[in-house]
């Protein structure tokens, strides 16, 4: 039982009680005596706690959302598996792998995850002096961030052993529009009426989006093991070079075609604007931006890629800003059931900054 241990919460109504986090840090094997927990932040699904120790080794506590993720062990596994393999595979670069991959800590069970009541717990090591990003200016970081997915790529491509689904129709346009045309019908809020504009958007598009999946469907796209949401704050870089050190929120790694992170990071490097920028006028592709992310990917991907898979990397773009155009609308219309907001509107200025940025790469790639 670990003891003498400060709590400093940094948001009061939003962490959880001292008692509770005391109980859940000492059913994990750390290598040190935790002496503080300090709240770090919600995200859009996850909460997250620092856990500094006496010997000065700090750790990230994170309780993972059932309510999105069903099966968490399962995705916990498949997190362990990967972590282990990149570990191994990047054991040979001269490099610290502890700043080069997720270090997941165990459970007293041996379990990489702990169960409190019914919410599930995790904890790996904090990767010091590094720094995330939330908007890109700079080619270099670009660049450098579409190196590091592909390598993570790259380094999986061998990789064979069995994944769990923990998504079922996750980047699955046919079940998104299934889930689309139930909450139009439904329309549990009422707020249908109001949003006529925004669901043309998405109706114009129906058939080009399901014909790119269909490819996938098919094979002629193959999948891989990918990350799936491999935004730029998903990356976490040296405080003092700005190199890309590695790939972080591994939750949605499974196996699916590997355009999904080009699409995703095509989405979130070149906005000039926020994913949730009221002003409009700010959001667009930029194709300085664009270029250094595909040569930087491509530096790592371009060997395993097939004809195929390079010819739609521009496509792809278009295919994940649409799906969160649409997933963020479709969360608006039923509630704000998905997405954690900070306005009522929320989800909708998500909407319209997303669609405009969609607007952007149609005009400046096809």
């Amino acid at each position: 039982m670990i003891e003498n241990i400060n709590i400093i919460i940094l948001n009061i109504e939003k962490a959880l009680p001292m008692n509770k986090l005391l109980s859940i840090a000492s059913h994990f094997k750390l290598d040190s005596v935790p002496d503080q927990i300090t709240f770090l932040g919600r995200g859009y699904i996850n909460d997250s706690y620092i856990l500094n120790t006496v010997s000065g080794v700090r750790y990230i506590l994170q309780k993972k959302n059932s309510n999105i993720f069903h099966d968490v062990p399962g995705m916990m596994n498949n997190i362990l598996k990967v972590t282990n393999y990149l570990r191994k595979a990047k054991a040979t670069d001269g490099e610290d792998i502890s700043r080069r991959t997720l270090t997941i800590m165990l459970s007293e069970d041996n379990l990489p995850y702990y169960i409190s009541g019914e919410e599930y717990w995790i904890v790996c090591l904090f990767i010091e002096n590094t720094i995330t990003y939330q908007l890109v200016t700079d080619n270099r970081i670009a660049r450098e961030g579409g190196r590091t997915i592909g390598y993570f790529q790259s380094l999986l491509a061998d990789f064979n052993e069995e994944l769990v689904d923990t998504l079922p129709g996750f980047h699955n346009m046919k079940h998104r529009f299934q889930q689309w045309d139930e909450v139009l019908a439904k329309d549990p809020v009422g707020r249908v009426k109001e949003v006529s504009k925004e669901i043309e958007w998405i109706e114009l598009r129906k058939k080009e989006m399901l014909d790119f999946y269909s490819l996938i469907e098919l094979g002629k796209i193959p999948s891989r093991v990918s990350h799936n949401d491999t935004k730029i704050s998903n990356i976490l870089f040296d405080a003092d070079s700005n190199k890309a050190l590695c790939l972080i929120d591994l939750d949605t790694v499974l196996r699916a075609p590997c355009l999904y992170d080009f699409g995703d990071a095509v989405r979130s490097y070149t906005n000039t604007g926020k994913e949730d920028d009221r002003d409009t006028e700010n959001v667009s592709m930029s194709m300085d931006l664009y270029n250094a992310l595909k040569e930087g990917y491509l530096s790592q991907a371009n060997s395993f890629l097939t004809n195929i898979e390079k010819k739609y990397l521009p496509f792809s773009a278009a295919y994940i800003t649409y799906e969160q155009v649409l997933q963020f609308l479709m969360d608006y219309i039923n509630g704000d059931c998905y997405y954690k907001i900070e306005s009522p509107d929320h989800n909708l200025i998500r909407t319209r900054a997303q669609y405009r940025l969609l607007l952007s790469i149609e005009d400046l790639l096809f």
